[in-house]
């Protein structure tokens, strides 16, 4: 059995608080130079560079790329051959966000109570996701994920004979309605089937592939390619201001579900996909 520190885990998870917020990852910054060779409108392109330059800049001189620092979702890959010493996982991540978002002069952004709205101070707690998988490695996956964004995802009960056409109409209209609020051109994660909790938790674990890594099945890939020509045809464009593209990629993950049952859901997130992975 191999053991993992907690106090490891807690130096992976600040580096990747502050990283993740700084340095925008190569598979976006690609993705921008996709949008510019097909944009058309000279506002949508003007944006886009300014985009890059936003990135540049937040990269070299190591501050964050968006005020909106983010809620601190941290997914979880733990092998069932390690073990945590040391302290618990949960208490070993929140640590490090803590210590990364006050370290890095990050904006706290979680309140303690959704009704009550006092804030934590130190943009604890995270949100935890664990999956138990083969092998002694530990996975740390970080996304720092904006409210702007986040407000504008939707999940949906669909029946089973809306089909696949009920699920395009359904994706798109979402895009379609939340317009510039999450700061196109978003990344779009889309989650079909499980239970009404997992299709959520599906669409945000869509998020997790590379930006425009095409999915290993085909036909998936075939509706990802769909999805994106129907909401890059909206018009919506870089910031709002029109243009071909307002999504970078969509990406969908699906799982088994209920024969009386469809879910989907629609996770958004903005231009500054901010994203960083660390193993142990």
């Amino acid at each position: 059995m191999r053991q993992i520190k907690a106090q490891e885990i807690t130096e992976a998870v600040k580096r990747l608080c502050m990283e993740a917020n700084y340095d925008l990852g190569e598979d976006v910054l690609r993705a921008f130079d996709r949008a510019l060779a097909i944009e058309e409108s000279s506002l949508g392109k003007e944006v886009l560079e300014q985009l890059k330059e936003n990135a540049r800049i937040a990269r070299e001189e190591r501050v964050p790329m968006c005020q909106d620092t983010g809620y601190a979702v941290v997914f979880v890959e733990l092998g069932q051959e390690a073990s945590i010493v040391g302290g618990t996982l949960e208490d070993a991540i929140n640590e490090g966000v803590r210590q990364g978002y006050r370290e890095g002069y990050l904006r706290k952004s979680v309140l303690g109570d959704p009704i009550k709205r006092v804030n934590t101070g130190d943009n604890t707690p995270a949100a935890i996701h664990l999956h138990l998988v083969p092998g002694d490695h530990l996975k740390l996956t970080f996304i720092a994920k904006g409210g702007g964004c986040e407000n504008m995802s939707a999940l949906k009960m669909l029946k089973p004979a809306d089909g696949v056409e009920g699920i395009k109409a359904f994706v798109v209209e979402t895009v379609r309605a939340a317009g510039a609020n999450p700061c196109p051109p978003v990344v779009v994660g889309v989650g079909i089937g499980g239970t009404f909790d997992m299709a959520a938790l599906l669409a945000k674990k869509a998020l997790l592939r590379p930006v425009g890594e095409p999915s290993s099945d085909p036909e998936t890939d075939s509706l990802e390619q769909e999805l994106l020509e129907r909401i890059n045809n909206l018009g919506i464009g870089p910031q709002g201001f029109g243009g071909r593209v307002t999504a970078l990629a969509v990406h969908v993950e699906k799982h088994a579900c209920h024969i009386a049952g469809l879910p989907v859901a629609v996770n958004l997130d903005c231009h500054a996909h901010r994203l960083k992975e660390a193993v142990l």
